[in-house]
């Protein structure tokens, strides 16, 4: 799936490589709480990027499905380990394999679906 390889991309140390998922004439809408980010090219993703916070940020794909062209995922974002939101994303995926468009909706108030940090250290699935 196009959209579980950009979140890795978008989660590394080098999220600039995602670039190279996104055709040249990429349009997008990332909807954040209070506020909206949207561009028309892979250009003005790349003003995206470089703006962003360096965190150890994590996109979790907690669900995830296609029909035909289209990719749906949903997930939580977590950073440092510690839970800060979830995210509903969708794309349309270029017969070239590439994402052509791209939105995201992220709220730190609403869990679709409940979601429980899996491992021994925060096995309790709290929020704090």
């Amino acid at each position: 799936m196009s959209l579980r390889t950009y979140m890795a991309s978008m989660d590394s140390d080098r999220p600039e490589r995602t670039l190279d998922l996104l055709e040249p004439d990429f349009r997008f809408l990332i909807a954040l709480p209070g506020s909206e980010v949207t561009g028309e090219s892979r250009e003005d993703f790349a003003a995206y990027i470089a703006g962003r916070n360096p965190k150890d940020r994590s996109h979790e794909i907690l669900r995830h499905s296609r029909d035909g062209d289209v990719e749906t995922v949903y997930g939580v974002v977590t950073e440092g380990g510690r839970y800060t939101g979830s995210f509903l994303s969708a794309a349309v995926i270029s017969p070239g394999g590439l994402i052509a468009r791209y939105q995201s909706f992220f709220t730190t108030s609403f869990e679709l679906v409940d979601w429980a940090r899996q491992g021994a250290e925060q096995g309790d699935g709290s929020r704090a």
